[in-house]
């Protein structure tokens, strides 16, 4: 596996960035070693937030969030997904799998030795740190999940793999500007199936192009800062990756493991806040499932965040941090 690590240069001196960058090797089950970043902030003594981002954002997503949930008294741990951000990324797009990305940040978690955390993910920070929990359930006191899900083909029969794969080979590679009304016209798994196609095999790939028409941003620091992990095609194999990764046909080899999630979350009755926006194309209505099948989700004040996108950390950063601080403080340790 050749292993790519973005210069440390492209990071200078970005906007509403000024952290400390915090390192943790992990050995993978190929034998290579994985440098995985992550930052630190906080009292050293305060109750652990951990929050993981998804595709295609890193660490710098969490920004606006930092300073609120620290001023609150919170040590925020924010790490980038290998792949991503400042960690180290796999040059082949074969290198990535959903089973790999679970064990990467498993043994980042255990090397951190990490308890007592609440863990707040949004997109892949969910379909991984969801897979975390019920692995680790020892290791978290709390869970809010926002945009996301832990996909496991539900009422899907196995007679249908075979046309949905037809399906997504028939959809056309669009441009960037065309993608969020593809995705919107179509809607459900056929909408997704635009993304996967883009994502794969677009050649004007950029993440910031993707945060401007996906997230609004049009600051063109903050999108450059967005581009910063990436400073050439061969840094974007796990941001193109990830959404094929997504378990969404009924013979996808990773659904045991997603079953046997979903089995140990119907076991967790330790506190679990959804906290969806109201704009997301992407996950609506997947706060439902979790609200309705997790013991620790009930009688929790469930919030929506309004006018919030997929990215709500980027556009609503105030109202998910205030409804993080909120649940922390309604159900101690």
């Amino acid at each position: 596996m050749d292993v790519l690590r973005t210069p440390d240069e492209c990071f200078d001196g970005l906007p509403e960035f000024d952290y400390t960058p915090c390192y943790t090797e992990i050995e993978a089950e190929s034998g290579e070693k994985l440098r995985i970043h992550h930052l630190d902030e906080g009292p050293r003594d305060g109750e652990i937030v951990l929050c993981m981002h998804g595709q295609p954002t890193w660490c710098y997503l969490y920004r606006k969030m930092l300073p609120l949930l620290t001023a609150a008294g919170y040590r925020v741990i924010a790490p980038d997904l290998v792949g991503f951000g400042r960690s180290d990324k796999p040059a082949a797009q074969s290198d990535y799998t959903y089973a790999r990305h679970v064990q990467w940040m498993s043994a980042w978690l255990e090397a951190l030795n990490l308890r007592d955390a609440t863990l707040v993910c949004q997109d892949w920070g969910g379909l991984i740190g969801l897979r975390l929990v019920a692995a680790y359930p020892e290791r978290f006191a709390r869970v809010v999940v926002g945009n996301t899900g832990l996909p496991d083909a539900e009422g899907l029969d196995a007679s249908m793999a075979g046309p949905m794969r037809e399906l997504l080979a028939s959809v056309p590679v669009v441009t960037v500007d065309e993608l969020p009304a593809r995705f919107l016209d179509s809607g459900g798994a056929p909408g997704f199936f635009y993304w996967i196609r883009f994502a794969a095999e677009q050649p004007d790939f950029r993440v910031g192009e993707l945060m401007r028409v996906t997230a609004g941003c049009d600051d063109p620091s903050i999108l450059a800062a967005y581009d910063a992990p990436f400073p050439g095609p061969e840094f974007m194999a796990g941001a193109r990756r990830f959404p094929g990764l997504v378990p969404l046909f009924p013979d996808d080899p990773e659904l045991p493991a997603q079953r046997a999630a979903w089995d140990a979350l119907r076991r967790f009755d330790k506190p679990f806040l959804t906290a969806f926006s109201d704009g997301d194309p992407v996950t609506a209505g997947g706060h439902e499932r979790f609200q309705r099948e997790v013991p620790g989700a009930e009688k929790q004040q469930h919030v929506t965040i309004r006018g919030g996108g997929h990215f709500l950390q980027e556009d609503q950063p105030e109202a998910l941090a205030t409804a993080v601080i909120a649940f922390i403080r309604a159900n101690p340790l």
